[in-house]
């Protein structure tokens, strides 16, 4: 699981840097400021792995509560009208997913979380920080749920072993 973890954090900040371009060209080089606050991640997602060599349960965590804050970041900035916040749900998947049953409950805590971050009445949020037209919404919607359909295929083929992942200690839970 941990390890599944770690290809996820990396994959993602490995994605980021690509957001700005995929944005260029569904909306404009002039309305892509605001995806520069994505990188706010980058450091945190990159830190999972190494996060996870002194603590997996933590680094388990920070994966998908690092996703929510990002997640919340990117619906200031791109506006409920976006769809960004559907990115929430690989990280209500994570937390459904990556934890063991003796963690249970921390996986659901990242469920609600998720859950919570979603369902942030849209006045929370205000307008965006830049003006994106119906047609910019549209497009930037269509881009946000391709690329988290695609993050959450990838979550599924690494947690069926479709994908394999190193193992490393730890991964395996105890024998019964």
């Amino acid at each position: 699981m941990t390890s599944a973890a770690n290809w996820i954090a990396l994959v993602v900040a490995w994605n980021q840097p690509f957001y700005p371009l995929y944005l260029w060209a569904a909306v404009g080089a002039d309305k892509i400021a605001p995806s520069f606050l994505t990188f706010l991640s980058t450091p945190i997602f990159l830190a999972v792995p190494a996060v996870a060599k002194r603590h997996a349960l933590a680094a388990r965590v920070l994966l998908p509560l690092t996703g929510i804050a990002n997640g919340i970041v990117s619906t200031k900035a791109f506006g409920v009208g976006s769809g960004v916040e559907i990115f929430l749900v690989p990280c209500a998947l994570i937390g459904a997913a990556l934890f063991r049953p003796s963690e249970r409950a921390i996986g659901l805590f990242v469920v609600g979380l998720s859950a919570m971050a979603y369902f942030i009445p849209h006045r929370f949020f205000g307008e965006p920080l830049a003006g994106y037209t119906a047609a910019d919404n549209s497009a930037m919607a269509g881009l946000n749920a391709l690329s988290a359909a695609t993050l959450i295929v990838f979550i599924g083929w690494l947690l069926s072993g479709a994908v394999p992942a190193p193992q490393q200690p730890g991964d395996q839970a105890p024998r019964r």
